[in-house]
């Protein structure tokens, strides 16, 4: 049996208890194989508001980038807060972007060349699964290494 060694591991964590699992998963890996550690959190962009737009008079809704400055914001210290708890890791590294999860979360692996990304999963099943689909099921159908998805319910 072939023994790999994941010498860069791609950690993709949001602020729900989901991540935690993950996280948890990713430093004991980190602490094995002495690995490059990538946080990777994705900001959806922000929809326009319609608040004061009224279509009937031509008028457009409203991007309000003051919006989008703050779920930066947030997004970079929660990565920078995580990226204390791994003090073992060879180098840490964080990318905070914006656009659409998956696509995000796979060109970030590409383009940092990760050998392993870990990611949690909340677990949907039946209807809701079917409307919201899965983030990890598309990484995993797209994504050019391995991916470790770590169940957690976060009801």
């Amino acid at each position: 049996m072939t023994y790999h060694r994941f010498n860069r591991i791609l950690l993709a964590v949001d602020d729900t208890p989901c991540s935690q699992k993950a996280i948890e998963y990713a430093q004991d890996l980190v602490r094995v194989f002495h690995s490059s550690v990538a946080l990777v959190t994705v900001v959806p962009p922000t929809s326009p508001a319609n608040y004061g737009a009224d279509p009937l008079l031509g008028q457009q809704p409203v991007i309000v980038p003051e919006v989008s400055e703050i779920q930066q914001e947030s997004a970079q210290r929660y990565l920078e807060s995580i990226s204390n708890d791994f003090e073992g890791a060879n180098e840490v590294f964080l990318f905070n972007r914006i656009g659409a999860i998956r696509d995000e979360i796979l060109s970030t692996a590409a383009e940092w060349t990760a050998d392993l990304i870990v990611m949690g999963s909340n677990g949907r099943t039946g209807f809701d699964h079917f409307i919201s689909g899965s983030v990890s099921e598309s990484v995993i159908r797209k994504a050019h290494c391995p991916v470790l998805v770590v169940p957690g319910k976060c009801d």
